[in-house]
């Protein structure tokens, strides 16, 4: 198993488990630096979802970052035995680990979040099968961060307001046109 570093906050330089699951990449240090400078570094108060969680970084960094409520959703049972783990190290009781599938939970939940995290596999249409669902997972005026192969310029309501780009990661700040 590999590890992966909080880079800020009240959990900075703890390492947590990243599960040996195919495809799964967290990440990069300086990717997660970079939204939290765009986010603001205290997101105390705020709900976050991290819809494809895999390693849970991002979920585990807003945490760090007092995030009131974070929901890490993950279908594969590894990455999820190493989320549930990382929770119970960390003693993180406002993060919250839900065994499932991204698309079904985003078509259920009565929840909205103030910050939604969407780093899915690549190559798969993740993105664009979840962008239908985005309204219902969005509170008004919340943000949406996405990771892609290729530049984003919008999704659905969404547009892309700030962005950068890590070796073969786009990464991407959106915010609703509804402000």
């Amino acid at each position: 198993m590999s590890r992966v570093r909080i880079v800020g906050g009240a959990w900075r330089s703890r390492l947590i488990e990243v599960a040996p699951v195919p495809g799964l990449r967290p990440t990069p240090d300086r990717v997660r630096e970079t939204l939290f400078n765009w986010l603001g570094q205290d997101l105390s108060g705020l709900s976050c979802l991290d819809l494809f969680a895999g390693s849970g970084i991002l979920g585990f960094e807003a945490a760090s970052r007092g995030a009131a409520q974070v929901t890490l959703v993950e279908r594969d049972p590894r990455a999820l035995a190493a989320l549930q783990q990382a929770k119970k190290t960390l003693q993180a009781s406002q993060v919250e680990v839900i065994r499932g599938d991204a698309l079904k939970f985003a078509q259920t939940t009565p929840h909205k979040f103030d910050v939604v995290l969407l780093d899915p596999p690549y190559r798969q249409g993740w993105l664009e099968r979840v962008e239908p669902y985005l309204e219902r997972l969005v509170e008004p005026g919340g943000w949406l961060y996405a990771e892609a192969e290729t530049p984003v310029q919008s999704l659905g309501a969404w547009v892309t307001t700030k962005q950068g780009r890590a070796g073969q990661v786009h990464f991407h700040l959106l915010s609703g046109s509804k402000e």
